[in-house]
């Protein structure tokens, strides 16, 4: 049975603290789960960042890294050099044992964690959403990068209905903040015929 959190209140506004209950009480059965509904985005962002960036050497930083599946995924493209974080110990201990990340540390919600241009890549894979990070994240993850570093993310069906994280999108390009690279929409968990827009975006 696929669990009960692939209800609609998964991609609802939350607190921090419910939001770390919700994925620790997910942690021993959430791959199953979505690998059942052909969840895609993170081959979707692995795949556009490939194409935006040739050097597979550039340090990369996984953002709210789950299980590792977006770790993963970039490993399969070629990267080799991933870290990641997530606010989810129980989420965090499953990634452990993916042998695709170099360093994995526990998160503080609303930080990045990091020395301001240690990465020249920041994936975010369904992080900047309704029901996980703020839409105030875009902009403190695009500062986190080396300059022209590349940012790539996913906005879920429900997100892209939602004006303040289109809004926080929007700002960050008419500032001249980033630039977008590609936008794509696509599958997300398509058993769920949920499909989400992957988005890269250079930092200038």
């Amino acid at each position: 049975m696929v669990h009960e959190t692939f209800q609609p209140k998964l991609w609802t506004p939350r607190s921090v603290k419910d939001t770390q209950a919700v994925y620790a009480d997910w942690a021993a059965t959430y791959e199953a789960d979505v690998l059942a509904m052909n969840y895609a985005t993170p081959a979707r962002i692995a795949a556009a960042v490939a194409a935006a960036v040739p050097d597979r050497s550039v340090p990369v930083l996984d953002f709210g890294c789950g299980t590792g599946l977006s770790g993963q995924a970039m490993a399969h493209e070629g990267f080799t050099v991933i870290d990641g974080t997530d606010i989810s110990e129980p989420m965090l201990a499953q990634a452990h044992g993916k042998g695709c990340y170099r360093d994995l540390w526990v998160g503080t919600p609303g930080e990045v964690g990091i020395i301001p241009g240690t990465y020249g890549i920041i994936i975010a894979t369904g992080v900047v959403s309704l029901g996980a990070a703020t839409p105030e994240m875009l902009g403190t993850l695009l500062s986190a990068l080396l300059p022209t570093g590349i940012l790539a993310f996913s906005y879920n069906d429900p997100t892209l209905e939602d004006a303040s994280y289109i809004a926080a999108l929007d700002a960050v390009l008419a500032s001249g903040t980033a630039t977008l690279i590609s936008r794509e929409h696509g599958p997300h968990l398509s058993e769920k015929v949920t499909g989400s827009d992957v988005i890269v975006l250079r930092r200038q």
